[in-house]
């Protein structure tokens, strides 16, 4: 097993997209997070439900900027831990990886295992860059920092697990959609178009809400406990520990469906 996930941290190490992606997603929490302290701060955070302004404010506004990666950037991690395993059968080296290893369900799980130490380097530089970039500009908006609570610093935490969970559902995305574009693509439409337009339409619909908690972007916030979507009124969230178990769930799914139908086939 051990040459196994020294085999797939080679392949990951040998290619640029892991620093690629690394770096586009700081850009984009950075960028969200100085739109979030600006906007929110200034009293732009749009309207409730009610169709009266947002009031966030103190440690609420505080966190909402530090969770911007977790609430708009996690689709990177989620897209680089489908691309391990869908890059094999671009480039058609799957046939030599199973070569090495037969036993499929151990090559599953060496990728697992060999994007953990990658998935928590995403978390990390979320969180790490959320603060850098969303502190200053909460100080020069007027707001607070808020680096002084706590609840501040063990939310960042967090967020480090949800990024890093986030690149774990990948593998198992990728396992059970091998064609790289396709799972791609799927993932960017489903994030960024499909589950956000289904959680707003949740939010002005009592009976949804509660079925809506269990989407995979409000199980990811849940982790941490705080959201946009929460802050603004349009979601309520699960507990901690259930948003995380709902979460890894849908990568532990999709990779035995991966497993019990893509990799028990013939491969050339």
């Amino acid at each position: 097993m051990s040459a196994a996930i020294s085999a797939e941290w080679r392949k990951i190490l040998s290619t640029r997209l892991w620093w690629a992606l690394l770096a586009m997603m700081a850009a984009a929490v950075a960028f969200f997070a100085a739109v979030f302290a600006f906007a929110m701060t200034q009293g732009d955070a749009g309207t409730g439900l009610d169709g009266q302004p947002l009031a966030i404010e103190g440690t609420q506004l505080a966190l909402t900027v530090y969770t911007a990666g977790v609430s708009l950037a996690y689709v990177f991690p989620l897209a680089f831990g489908a691309i391990i395993v869908t890059s094999e059968f671009r480039h058609r080296t799957i046939a030599t990886t199973l070569l090495a290893e037969p036993r499929r369900s151990r090559v599953i799980a060496a990728k697992l295992v060999a994007a953990v130490p990658f998935a928590l380097l995403y978390g990390l530089v979320a969180a790490a860059v959320a603060v850098g970039v969303g502190a200053p500009a909460l100080a020069i908006a007027g707001g607070e920092t808020m680096l002084g609570d706590p609840e501040v610093w063990r939310t960042l935490g967090l967020t480090v697990a949800a990024m890093a969970a986030w690149m774990l559902v990948g593998v198992g995305f990728g396992t059970a959609v091998t064609n790289q574009v396709a799972v791609v693509v799927g993932l960017l439409v489903w994030t960024q178009l499909v589950e956000p337009l289904l959680r707003v339409a949740a939010g002005f619909w009592s009976a949804a809400e509660p079925v809506a908690r269990f989407l995979p972007g409000a199980a990811g916030e849940a982790v941490v406990g705080t959201s946009f979507y929460s802050a603004s009124g349009l979601a309520t969230l699960l507990p901690e520990w259930a948003g995380l178990a709902v979460l890894l769930g849908y990568g532990l799914v999709a990779a035995l469906i991966g497993w019990r139908t893509t990799f028990s086939h013939d491969i050339s």
